[in-house]
């Protein structure tokens, strides 16, 4: 099943002859499960591209389909809303609120949604992350493996259709690393949960299924591992 539909993709900056071209065209499909890693060197659009692929930013051309839905045919309050419900966003530096506690940021997105989370969701997300015994801590009281657990865990509490990761483990020692790309993984085989993810670490591109290599904001290379 087709989770994720990439046409013509395309972002420029710049104008009057002084245009770059961050994201040239780019076309894929992604399929419901696969964990896919996004490879290139600094400058190589790869950010550029997640950031078009989750909506967070509107290209200059193309169009992306999550889940059948043209996200660039929403107005920007339905985009936003649209993304808070079908993608979940995994930063470098964590992005959490630091007066919400562990509970509180996962539950986020159902509370800006006006939803009540699940319990059972909860319990299963803190338990799946270990960090049943930190749920009422505040960012600042967790290392940087547990807050970006946490991250993962907002990520996941809306069941998305695609979770997307932007150098999940690169502000972490490498033993963290390899817990967060196991929590990852996981969460693939678990939940089959479709996963994008952006790095420069040739150990995390290893373990996913299927790895796209940017070079001047172009795929030059798409390859199943």
């Amino acid at each position: 099943m087709e989770i994720l539909k990439v046409e013509n993709l395309t972002k420029i900056y710049g104008k009057d002859g002084n245009e770059i071209k961050a994201v040239d065209h780019i076309s894929f499909n992604v399929e419901k499960g696969e964990f896919i890693a996004i490879v290139g060197a600094s400058g190589s659009g790869k950010s550029t591209l997640l950031h078009l692929l989750g909506g967070v930013d509107r290209p200059t051309e193309g169009k992306v389909y999550i889940d059948g839905k043209d996200i660039y045919s929403l107005d920007n309050d339905n985009l936003a809303i649209f993304r808070r419900r079908q993608v979940g966003l995994i930063y470098q530096f964590y992005n959490l609120i630091p007066i919400l506690n562990v509970i509180e940021n996962i539950t986020l997105p159902c509370d800006l949604d006006n939803n009540k989370p699940n319990e059972n969701r909860i319990n299963e997300l803190l338990y799946t992350l270990n960090l049943e015994d930190r749920k009422t801590h505040l960012p600042n009281e967790l290392s940087g493996g547990q807050q970006q657990r946490v991250s993962i865990g907002r990520a996941l509490i809306t069941n998305p259709a695609i979770i997307l990761a932007d150098e999940p483990t690169g502000n972490l020692d490498s033993k963290t690393s390899e817990e967060i790309l196991s929590l990852l993984k996981l969460s693939n085989k678990k939940y089959n949960q479709t996963i994008i993810v952006i790095t420069h670490d040739l150990e995390i591109a290893k373990q996913a299924n299927r790895v796209i290599t940017i070079e001047d904001g172009k795929i030059i290379r798409d390859e199943r591992n």
